[in-house]
């Protein structure tokens, strides 16, 4: 993440300690995947408890922007700056390959420069991705235009096979209803490098920064 966002998204970049509490002046924060505590008890659930994170909470409730990815997401929602929680997969395996997304929408800093007709190429890489809410929290995000991705096929078709973890509704990525905390579990800086043949992650980083780099 510290790559391409300051490698190839040619921005200041600052490594935040989890034990300390200043953000050192940080507009944009991303809680990168990874795997934090072991994941011990459920996925994010211990690293919420990070002395970093009551300064992230402040950050998002004051109308700063957050992003968690994958790790990052489950943390998120174990505090509760995200609704849901991130469930085991439904084969109880851990998977790791490419997937397809679909946008959902555009009317969000993440999602603002994508096309929503277009699937994108996103690898995974998660245990615990399953994306799970009560319907009255789905009916929610799906009235205020809060899911931001579905997984979807090759052809860009939200179907049940295309879905790799049972998550609801086929839901990979959600933001608030303030829009500005996002999270997702697939992992677009892992598709962001021409080295690695696939740039259809480093769309949604230039959407963020509100301009394309050659």
């Amino acid at each position: 993440m510290v790559y391409v966002l300051g490698k190839l998204m040619q921005q200041d970049v600052v490594k935040l300690w989890h034990k300390d509490h200043d953000l050192q002046g940080c507009d944009f924060l991303v809680v990168p995947g990874g795997f934090a505590y072991g994941d011990y008890l459920r996925a994010g659930a211990i690293a919420r408890f990070s002395p970093i994170m009551e300064s992230v909470i402040a950050h998002a409730q004051n109308g700063g922007n957050v992003m968690g990815i994958c790790n990052g997401f489950q943390v998120l929602t174990e505090a509760d700056l995200l609704p849901g929680a991130l469930l085991q997969n439904n084969n109880q395996k851990y998977v790791c390959k490419n997937i397809y997304l679909k946008p959902q929408t555009t009317d969000t800093l993440f999602t603002r420069q994508l096309n929503a007709d277009q699937a994108y190429k996103i690898p995974i890489a998660h245990g615990e991705g399953r994306y799970h809410a009560s319907p009255e929290i789905l009916k929610q995000l799906n009235d205020n235009n809060q899911v931001l991705f579905r997984y979807c096929d090759q052809a860009g078709n939200i179907n049940e096979v295309a879905n790799p973890n049972g998550s609801l509704e086929n839901i990979a990525g959600i933001c608030n209803e303030g829009r500005n905390v996002f999270g997702m579990m697939p992992h677009p800086e892992r598709a962001s490098d021409n080295l690695l043949g696939n740039t259809d992650g480093r769309k949604f980083f230039e959407s963020v920064i509100g301009q394309v780099l050659a």
